[in-house]
């Protein structure tokens, strides 16, 4: 599906997963930029503990609270916040039965991190409870606080549970306060607020496994988003020659006489052997090329709006970033 099929304008919360490696972290910061572009207000959110938003926007580690980190084109800007589980479970106590105090002291006590370890499911429903409350949390002129909140979440593998979090508390509690909790959250994670976006990159596992995610939402319930194919190379070469060089049809002759006729070579042993370490490199691009497109066919079966982000030749820093939610904005996902 082509990406200008689909807009993004009544998604409060654009959730991003994909495979470990694939850029995932980089493509929300990017998303958030994009979204916070033109003077909104948008929340960035981390919940893995790997301080991963610090690192992309080259900051020191973040506190639990929300602080102002960025500043998008034409005037928005982007908060971000790196969930605590612990921190949040104390949010819970206090907003349920108004005993943070109380629950200090069984943080100390390790009970918290006893709890959480024994029912991982209830971990999840603190931090996604964490960023539904930002998603509705409304200020004193009755509007939304934040126009958009992306979620930097967790990889493709563990995605569709991490969101489930109804079922993941159904052992837990069948009624009161969690149960409670869950629905809330559960009302704004499978809402049509809600976008779950993958990033992969045009290989086969990472392809494969945006594949199966996607599956796995549409089973669950839950809304996926787009697809955000990253690190993409354009080819240099035309498709005839790489055409010819996948085929095993590309003479190296032929670049024995091109090296000679730009004055490169003198067309001797050493030509010869130049021409053929060439051509070799063209034979492996031209796999990789072919490779790339049957990934991205896999991709559109799929039936979700794509959107392709370069490869950037100096690595991510402050500035790619803001190029790379250029493209983002270009292309229509924000």
């Amino acid at each position: 599906m082509r990406a200008r099929d689909t807009d993004w304008d009544g998604v409060r919360l654009h959730v991003v997963t994909g495979k470990g490696g694939t850029g995932k972290t980089t493509v929300a910061a990017a998303l958030a930029l994009a979204l916070a572009a033109g003077g909104r207000k948008v929340l960035l959110v981390e919940v893995e503990g790997r301080q991963g938003i610090a690192q992309v926007f080259d900051l020191p580690p973040l506190p639990y609270e929300e602080r102002k980190i960025a500043v998008a084109p034409g005037g928005g800007d982007v908060y971000a916040l790196a969930i605590d589980a612990e921190e949040a479970m104390l949010d819970y106590l206090e907003m349920f039965y108004g005993m943070r105090r109380a629950g200090k002291v069984l943080s100390k006590m390790g009970i918290v991190d006893f709890a959480t370890t024994i029912a991982p499911g209830f971990r999840d429903v603190l931090v996604t409870g964490k960023t539904s409350e930002a998603v509705r949390r409304k200020g004193k002129n009755g509007r939304r606080v934040y126009d958009a909140v992306v979620l930097d979440a967790p990889p493709t593998g563990r995605i569709a549970r991490f969101l489930n979090v109804t079922n993941e508390v159904s052992g837990l509690a069948r009624m009161g306060p969690i149960k409670n909790h869950a629905d809330l959250v559960n009302g704004v994670v499978a809402s049509p607020e809600t976008a779950v976006h993958f990033v992969t990159l045009l290989e086969e596992m990472p392809v494969q496994e945006t594949l199966d995610g996607l599956q796995e939402l549409r089973t669950i319930g839950l809304p996926p988003g787009g697809v955000f194919i990253n690190m993409v190379r354009e080819s240099l070469l035309p498709d005839s020659v790489l055409e010819a060089a996948a085929e095993g049809r590309f003479d190296p002759a032929e670049l024995v006489l091109g090296l000679k006729a730009a004055g490169l070579t003198d067309g001797g042993s050493a030509a010869v052997s130049a021409a053929e370490a060439l051509a070799e490199e063209i034979a492996d691009h031209a796999h990789r090329a072919e490779l790339e497109s049957r990934e991205r066919l896999a991709l559109e079966e799929a039936a979700r709006p794509s959107y392709e982000l370069p490869l950037l030749a100096d690595g991510v820093d402050l500035s790619g970033l803001y190029e790379l939610a250029e493209s983002i904005r270009t292309q229509g996902a924000a």
